[in-house]
């Protein structure tokens, strides 16, 4: 356990291991994926348990609709800077830069998560960063699998330790889940996410509003 000055200097250091993603090779069986154990330096994982939201009850959260502590809001911004985006990308060969990241934080896991699926189309890379210190559960480890149908038939396996990076790139046969799990299991969603058809509608219908006010404009 960190005594507060130590809490307090960790928050002045870099939080995430550049040096581990970097050395973390592309996995391609059963579909494009990434784990980095220790992506969240130790240190630092103390100190954003410490400050991790208090959410109640197993939904995800928008940042929007959450408080949290300085260390989680420092983990925040160095995940928003455009380094995160740029080596993500390049580690799969997509250029994300202009793709909108979104998040979502989780704290609690119920019988029904876990089943079997692959993301929505409008996902382009998911990524799950994982915060409970130890994990000796069988269930909620989330398995890389190979068929819609038969949850051991998988290609890898992550347990959701603190620290641990996960990314896969969305595809129609990206197929994960995990064995039932009840309980605690604190995570983030990171998502590079196509904007919706109908978002792509409204801001074209904007675009032309706008384009004839400038032709037309009001008295």
């Amino acid at each position: 356990m960190q005594s507060r000055a130590q809490l307090a200097k960790s928050l002045e250091m870099p939080m995430l291991d550049f040096a581990a993603f970097d050395a973390a090779p592309l996995q391609h069986d059963p579909f494009d994926f990434l784990v980095v154990p220790g992506f969240i330096k130790p240190d630092a994982l103390e100190a954003i348990n410490r400050d991790y939201p208090e959410l109640e009850g197993p939904s995800n959260f928008r940042l929007e609709e959450i408080t949290y502590g300085d260390a989680f809001g420092q983990l925040l911004s160095e995940l928003q800077d455009s380094e995160v985006t740029r080596r993500i990308g390049e580690k799969f060969g997509v250029d994300l830069a202009d793709i909108p990241l979104t998040f979502t934080v989780r704290k609690y896991c119920e019988a029904s998560d876990g089943h079997i699926h692959t993301d929505h189309w409008s996902k382009v890379i998911t990524t799950l960063l994982y915060f409970t210190p130890e994990w000796p559960h069988e269930g909620g480890r989330l398995r890389m699998l190979r068929s819609v149908k038969d949850i051991e038939d998988y290609g890898a396996e992550v347990a959701p330790l603190g620290g641990t990076l996960l990314a896969f790139r969305r595809t129609a046969t990206s197929f994960h889940g995990h064995k039932q799990f009840v309980g605690e299991r604190r995570m983030m969603q990171m998502n590079w996410v196509r904007p919706s058809r109908a978002s792509q509608y409204l801001q074209h219908v904007r675009g032309m509003t706008k384009r004839v006010k400038r032709l037309f404009p009001t008295t």
